[in-house]
């Protein structure tokens, strides 16, 4: 732990309150709420099994604080940090769908509703999500119908000489005109718009009936019938329950999968007692994470982002700061909502059924198909790993004679390989064809640049060769220090294993699963490095006769295979054409040097 993290750590009060690691450039690492600062960050002194969370404090230059009133201000608060500075070591919700979403503008003279499926910071007020996304259309037509809440976006200064359709329907208080109705009544009717959308329909009641009874006291019988009628048809409405659900039974049951290092979170999203939608998550390369962690962190980005919360949130673990959680989402409900953990009966059947979703999802997404798991599992047993590698990086060489040598790296992570995670290294300083001295390099750039940026190493390193090639290897990641990330070499021809601990080469069967997996992936860091050889060889080829030439620079040398389309046009090329195409003097030097070579006409 840094110096500086250590002494602020130490004055930390014994308060609840939010805590975010920083690192020097004074980004935000990671943000967590706790009950009691000083004891939660204490805590991360004896983390070291949380690979990722104590490379996060290695990483951590500062720490500061904020306290709060109680946990579940402290959640609230870590919630609207973790959306404003997206942490690299926080679980961050990054939801492929879009749901339907009611939009009232109030930041307009005359708000509208509108349908949406995206929430900005516009001062609009959203409401939803609608499941499913025909309701949200109801909805809009109830608050036109209702309330006469308008839906157009022209500009409202109440010129227009006369009213469109929807006002002739009664589906809207046509403020485009000039009298129709007032800014008072328009609010008034927003107002009530505001209470139907968020289904507080009995607080609405109350108003409307507070209200008709003062216009029939005030003579205003017209006005009365008009609140009367309006309140039947929300008594209605609200009875038939067709606006959101809202009746019945509201559960969201959530199932968690973890395989490879990566996750899937499965949502069944129940209302009204059915079963109306489902959504799924994922978050690929974090190995750490454990389904406890997921769930704590995930769930208040998730009710943040909806303006209904069910009564029951049914999840497969325990989570930490339940009691907070539970305090704010029946804060923002309005009533008591409860967290539960189903062990048997009808609920515990629907959450096996959201386990099952989210393991189906995560082969989907992942590909981590049975044959996969099993190689890993056999290379494991054969390699003496801890646990089957989620991920394995290839590493190869290739060179012509010792010339433009190249590295090239692959990548397999749970079942699949993958090309977007590919490098390749041009080799520097390189003195004749040197496997070893290569190897050496491209695995201390690699990895360098791997504890620089993201702090992970793979679960296993695969070089291309025998023991001198795993020996220059090993040497390289003993010098960045990492000297417990397990390597192995694979020979060509006998397809022999080489191991740091073992002096005699291992030897599989043929058809052995690990060892099929390790000649996939060295094979394909094969491939690839030649692939990069042969386009660097071919650029090489094409340039280096024209880089020969006096005076020739990269800039020149695309003016001129620009103009005569490639090196023998150039031979071709008459004097005057030379000298038309880079100048009069370097036109000359360029003629004499392709007449000496036998390649330039003599005259124009």
């Amino acid at each position: 732990m840094h110096p500086e993290v250590a002494e602020q750590q130490r004055r930390l009060p014994d308060r609840p309150g939010i805590y975010i690691f920083r690192d020097d450039a004074g980004k935000a690492l990671y943000v967590g709420k706790a009950k009691s600062l000083r004891k939660r960050v204490a805590s991360y002194r004896s983390r070291a099994g949380d690979l990722r969370l104590a490379t996060m404090v290695a990483e951590a230059t500062a720490l500061e604080f904020v306290v709060t009133g109680s946990e579940a201000e402290a959640l609230l608060l870590e919630n609207n940090w973790i959306k404003s500075h997206k942490p690299r070591y926080n679980v961050l919700l990054r939801d492929d769908k879009t749901y339907p979403y009611v939009k009232l503008t109030l930041r307009d003279g005359y708000p509208r509703v509108a349908f949406t499926r995206r929430i900005y910071a516009d001062g609009a007020e959203y409401y939803g999500p609608f499941l499913p996304g025909g309701l949200a259309r109801r909805a809009i037509k109830l608050t036109q119908k209702l309330f006469g809440i308008r839906i157009c976006t022209i500009e409202i200064d109440g010129s227009l000489p006369r009213p469109c359709l929807y006002y002739d329907m009664k589906r809207c208080l046509g403020p485009c005109v000039d009298g129709l109705t007032s800014p008072e009544a328009y609010a008034g009717a927003v107002e009530a718009a505001r209470l139907f959308l968020n289904g507080r329909t009995v607080e609405l009641g109350r108003r409307l009936k507070h209200d008709m009874h003062e216009a029939a006291e005030a003579l205003e019988y017209e006005r009365a019938a008009a609140l009367r009628d309006l309140l039947a048809e929300i008594d209605s409405v609200t009875q038939r329950r067709s606006l959101s659900s809202l009746g019945g039974e509201d559960v969201d049951i959530y199932g968690v999968h973890l395989a490879g290092g990566n996750a899937a979170v499965t949502i069944l999203v129940m209302r009204g007692g059915r079963v109306l939608d489902r959504r799924e998550l994922f978050w690929e390369r974090r190995p750490d994470l454990t389904a406890q962690r997921l769930l704590s962190e995930l769930l208040p980005q998730v009710y943040d982002r909806t303006t209904f919360i069910p009564k029951e949130i049914h999840l497969p673990e325990a989570i930490d700061g339940d009691e907070a959680l539970v305090e704010w989402l029946s804060e923002r409900k309005g009533e008591r909502v409860y967290l539960r953990l189903p062990a048997r009966g009808p609920k515990a059947q629907r959450l096996r059924v959201a386990r099952r979703n989210a393991e189906l999802a995560h082969r989907r997404r992942f590909r981590a198909d049975s044959g996969a798991e099993r190689a890993a599992a056999a290379l494991a047993g054969h390699l003496a790993l801890a646990e089957p590698p989620a991920r394995i990086e290839g590493i190869d060489i290739s060179n012509l004679q010792g010339t433009e040598m190249v590295g090239s790296l692959v990548v397999w992570e749970g079942g699949r390989i993958l090309k977007k995670d590919y490098r390749s290294f041009n080799l520097q300083n390189m003195a004749g064809q040197d496997d070893f001295a290569a190897i050496h390099q491209v695995v201390k750039r690699r990895y360098r640049r791997v504890l620089d940026e993201v702090g992970s190493m793979p679960d296993l390193i695969l070089v291309d060769g025998g023991r001198g090639q795993l020996n220059a290897a090993l040497e390289a990641l003993a010098e960045l220090g990492v000297e417990e990330t397990p390597v192995a070499g694979l020979a060509k021809r006998e397809e022999e294993i080489y191991l740091p601990a073992t002096p005699e080469p291992l030897r599989l069967e043929r058809d052995d699963p690990g060892l099929l997996l390790l000649q996939r992936i060295r094979d394909e860091a094969h491939r690839f490095a030649v692939d990069r050889h042969r386009r660097r060889r071919s650029k090489r080829a094409l340039g280096s006769r024209l880089d020969d030439l006096p005076g020739i620079g990269s800039h020149r040398r695309k003016a001129l295979l620009q103009r005569f389309g490639s090196l023998e046009g150039v031979r071709q090329a008459t004097l005057g054409e030379l000298q038309d195409a880079v100048g009069p003097l370097l036109g000359q030097r360029i003629h004499a040097a392709l007449r000496a070579a036998g390649g330039a006409p003599e005259t124009d």
